[in-house]
């Protein structure tokens, strides 16, 4: 009988007096192979230090169906229950199950619906009850049948997605603020402090990591045609290729150098999406071109359960929709009226501009040219985009002129509106969603590019708006940060932007100090002083 084995193990290792919960695993994952053949239970280690749930149980198919949280013999569960730890797993986990190896508890999507017990300590000595037996069976039977529920509603999925990245958050803060092992996050780390913003913080860099994942597998799920199947591998290939960053991000939250220790949880966000039924969803994001942002009140959503604190203390305060509304309609009068451009913020003629390049000069070995290029009179952009309500706005009021001309439409946005619609963002997640937004809101209209291996790159970069130049740097992830920041950087060296438009500042001092800004700032104030 595994049951009987199951506490002469327990026993065994509980009569020596100095085991702890770690000593009791090897027993509790034979039982559960042994109750369930066609699970597979895994007990990494190297998961402990970092948040993780004790066991991983798995299906034939290697999907996770559950988590079981292990403490020692003789804990009181009920006191368990009341950790952070287990509000985060409850929060965040469907299925799971809470042990002190004689007592189980089985939680289905935050509340408890089962308690049994197979053993008690009686002067000390472990007795069974074997009364129980077939009532736990029947319930880890059960609970390696779970299946997830299904998610029909995109304000659904939002909050799905929420919990997970909430409990990601806190397993990468604590990989990064690890000090006994090396992790490649950390190096991620470093590079965001020399490339973006010098003062973040361990804890910064978990929460906008969290969020970039989760909007990124999204993003790659909104792209799937294969609905039965999902996984980091797959959201690689499917990342739009107009945002090569994110695909370069992805490539190593795909890979094998991705750090075990968060594994777990960025597959768990995956079978989030697996278990989405995009058809119902998507009918929520049926309507981007029309007066209301489906984007925006997704990221609300997602924003009021995963953290209700952090759009105070980030800034991410939205403009109403009717108020960018008339914004952008007054940009596009005044361009009319002021400018004499008749099609407004749909302009496309064009100025001859001298721009600087790299040349080889035989005496010094290098050096720079100048270059005559052609560009677009009308440059637009919005130095802080965040989910890029402005750039989507824009794009919605042109196409407006072109209903009915759809057989010009993909042609115009490939050369006269992509060129030209430019966004800077130092927020990685944020970055993130206005890419898909504006993925997403170009398919709606109906544009398609000329050439789908390689389609121009949407012009909006991850980069902070107030510092120029970067240096090539050593590590990979530092190098795609780096170019990135660089690609923005020739915009605001070279583009003539006719067009800043976007949320406006309501700080009267921005946290965000950089070398480059400070010093235009003092020559500002020499020249109001002379």
């Amino acid at each position: 009988m595994p049951f009987q084995k199951y506490i002469e193990d327990v026993q065994k290792q509980f009569k020596t007096g100095i085991a702890r919960e770690h000593a009791y695993r090897p027993a509790l994952r034979n039982l559960i192979h042994d109750i369930m053949p066609k699970i597979t239970a895994v007990n990494d280690p190297a998961h402990i230090k970092c948040g993780a749930p004790d066991f991983i149980l798995q299906n034939a198919r290697k999907l996770e169906v559950g988590y079981m949280e292990a403490k020692d013999v003789g804990i009181d569960l009920s006191k368990t229950e009341k950790t952070d730890q287990l509000g985060r797993y409850l929060e965040s986990l469907d299925n799971l199950v809470l042990t002190d190896y004689l007592e189980f508890r089985f939680y289905l999507r935050g509340e408890k619906v089962e308690v049994v017990r197979i053993g008690e300590i009686v002067n000390d000595e472990i007795k069974a009850l074997p009364e129980n037996y077939d009532r736990l069976k029947t319930l880890l039977l059960d609970f390696s049948a779970f299946q997830g529920q299904t998610i029909k509603s995109a304000k659904q999925l939002a909050k799905m997605m929420a919990h997970k990245a909430k409990l990601m958050k806190h397993i990468f803060y604590n990989v990064v603020s690890d000090k006994e092992h090396d992790s490649s996050l950390k190096d991620q780390l470093k590079a965001f402090q020399n490339v973006l913003m010098h003062d973040m913080t361990e804890e910064q860099f978990a929460d906008v990591y969290a969020q970039t994942i989760a909007y990124g597998l999204f993003t790659a799920r909104l792209h799937d045609k294969t609905k039965d199947d999902f996984s980091r591998s797959e959201a690689l290939l499917l990342i739009p290729k107009s945002n090569p960053f994110l695909r370069q991000l992805f490539s190593y939250i795909a890979g094998s150098e991705l750090d075990e220790r968060v594994v777990w949880i960025v597959d768990a966000l995956c079978e989030v999406f697996l278990f989405s039924d995009l058809d119902e969803i998507l009918k929520d994001f049926g309507s981007a071109t029309g007066q209301n942002d489906p984007m925006l009140h997704f990221y609300e959503t997602f924003l009021a359960e995963y953290d209700k604190s952090l759009r105070k203390s980030r800034g991410v305060w939205y403009t109403p929709e009717p108020v960018v509304n008339f914004i952008v309609r007054a940009i596009d009068e005044v361009l009319k009226t002021h400018f004499d451009l008749k099609d407004g913020i749909a302009d496309k003629s064009k100025i001859k501009i001298e721009v600087e390049e790299q040349a080889f000069d035989r005496r010094t070995k290098t050096g720079l040219a100048k270059k005559e290029i052609e560009v677009h009179k009308v440059q637009l952009l919005d130095v802080a985009t965040g989910t890029g309500t402005f750039l989507a706005e824009a794009v919605k009021q042109i196409y407006k002129r072109y209903k009915g001309q759809e057989g010009i439409w993909s042609s115009y946005v490939e050369n006269d509106l992509l060129p030209r619609l430019h966004g800077f963002e130092l927020l990685m997640a944020s970055y993130a969603m206005c890419h898909m937004k504006l993925d997403l809101l170009l398919q709606e209209t109906g544009y398609k590019p000329s050439n789908t291996t390689t389609p121009p790159r949407l012009s909006v970069y991850l980069t902070n708006s107030l510092e120029e130049h970067h240096p090539e740097m050593d590590t990979l992830f530092a190098s795609w940060l780096s170019k990135e920041a660089n690609d923005a950087s020739w915009i605001k060296k070279n583009m003539p932007i006719m067009v800043a438009f976007g949320n406006p500042p309501y700080s009267v001092s921005s946290s965000n100090k950089g070398e480059w800004i400070q010093g235009l700032m003092e020559d500002y104030k020499k020249g109001l002083n002379e």
